[in-house]
């Protein structure tokens, strides 16, 4: 298996790679429905060793992609953790095989919404079924089997990444040598949910929503979506980092403008930004998909009440990370699966992080963090010889 990245050797692919699953056995789905000869995009980096004990499974974040590391070809921009992967990094791209895939329900070619309905030839739009964490997972877990992967080195993901390697720990443990999970939560809280919907009311109140079938009508919600993310991105930092680079600072102008068309702080014209970026890379009804999905997640539900039961049959070595600042996974969401963890003996450990950068830390330069994951990655390769087999 080759090396597809530029930055990191020969071989790349800039449109990454499509698995076609679920051809002799259907993925079912939570919501009793079946997927099958079903798209998965994914990116790798680095080879596979010839045992192939080196994977590491890197799981994105709610509007992420599969293109941790390089360029990406359709944002053309740098890969959104392009500062822990490649040739002597955390990730290191000599030593380990790292897989990111495009999680089901999204736009960056899985399927999803936005993808082709195999049975009608159109999109799926809203006949899509809604899918869950738990669907994700399982298409993963699809995807690195067909890989010829029986058991991963490392899962790594934070936020809904986070959620995904908890998944792993919980359903699949028997395939996680390790995990690090990180501003992360083991359920989405009422007030990350009621921000979901705020996000889902303004995507289908949007008069080109068209009841999800835009892309009939030559259409696109942008306001909508705009406004889905201008409001989730509030949450993904905090208000001393929100203070510390904006502040009550004016844009471009001396004084306000006693009016509601032009912006006056510069905090407004950052969620604008942000909003118009993300309309041009992202799919509403992807959106709405997704958001759904994590509002589902409750790994406590799950087990009946008892979140230890959730891993009880845990084999997996793992790392919980929060961040001080995290206001949407607070660090006692993370001490709350410690706990669980302790109670059935399994091996974690755990860290949190001082930063004033809110949630989003974990796509950030902190220092702690990667002196923290270099070290949880580089013992177990150590421990399981990885890096002489990749000699």
């Amino acid at each position: 298996m080759g090396n597809h990245n530029t930055i990191f050797g020969e071989n790349y692919n800039p449109l990454g790679h499509i698995a076609i699953l679920g051809d002799k056995k259907p993925l079912r789905l939570e919501s009793g429905k079946k997927l099958s000869s079903f798209p998965i995009a994914y990116q790798t980096y680095g080879q596979l060793n010839p045992d192939k004990s080196n994977a590491i499974l890197v799981c994105h974040a709610l509007t992420g992609d599969q293109f941790v590391g390089g360029e990406n070809p359709h944002t053309k921009r740098e890969g959104w953790w392009n500062n822990i992967i490649g040739k002597g990094n955390i990730l290191d791209t000599d030593k380990y095989f790292v897989i990111c895939s495009n999680v089901l329900g999204s736009c960056m070619g899985s399927a999803g919404p936005a993808s082709e309905n195999p049975e009608t030839g159109k999109k799926w739009q809203l006949d899509f079924p809604v899918i869950t964490v738990g669907d994700m997972v399982k298409a993963q877990k699809m995807l690195v089997e067909s890989l010829g992967i029986e058991k991963l080195f490392c899962i790594i993901g934070g936020s809904a990444g986070g959620m995904q390697a908890l998944e792993w720990v919980s359903k699949y443990s028997d395939m996680v040598y390790s995990a690090i999970p990180m501003a992360t939560s083991y359920r989405m809280s009422p007030q990350n949910i009621g921000f979901d919907e705020v996000g889902r009311q303004a995507i289908m109140n949007d008069p080109n929503w068209h009841n999800g079938k835009y892309s009939e009508k030559g259409a696109v919600p942008q306001s909508g979506l705009a406004v889905a993310r201008m409001a989730a991105h509030i949450t993904y930092l905090s208000e001393k980092a929100l203070f510390r680079k904006f502040g009550r600072k004016l844009q471009n102008k001396q004084k306000i403008g006693f009016d509601f068309t032009n912006v006056d702080f510069q905090i407004e014209s950052y969620l604008r930004h942000q909003g118009a970026s993300f309309v041009d890379r992202f799919d509403a009804n992807s959106y709405l998909y997704l958001t759904k999905a994590l509002d589902y997640f409750d790994l406590e539900a799950e087990a009946g009440g008892r979140l230890a039961d959730a891993f009880s049959n845990c084999l997996t070595k793992i790392c919980l990370v929060s961040f001080s600042s995290d206001w949407m996974f607070p660090t006692e969401d993370t001490k709350t699966i410690v706990k669980a963890l302790n109670a059935v003996a399994a091996n974690v450990s755990f860290v949190e992080i001082e930063t004033d950068k809110g949630h989003d830390a974990f796509l950030l330069d902190e220092p702690v963090l990667h002196k923290t994951m270099k070290g949880f990655i580089e013992g177990n390769a150590k421990e399981l010889g990885i890096w002489a087999k990749a000699q």
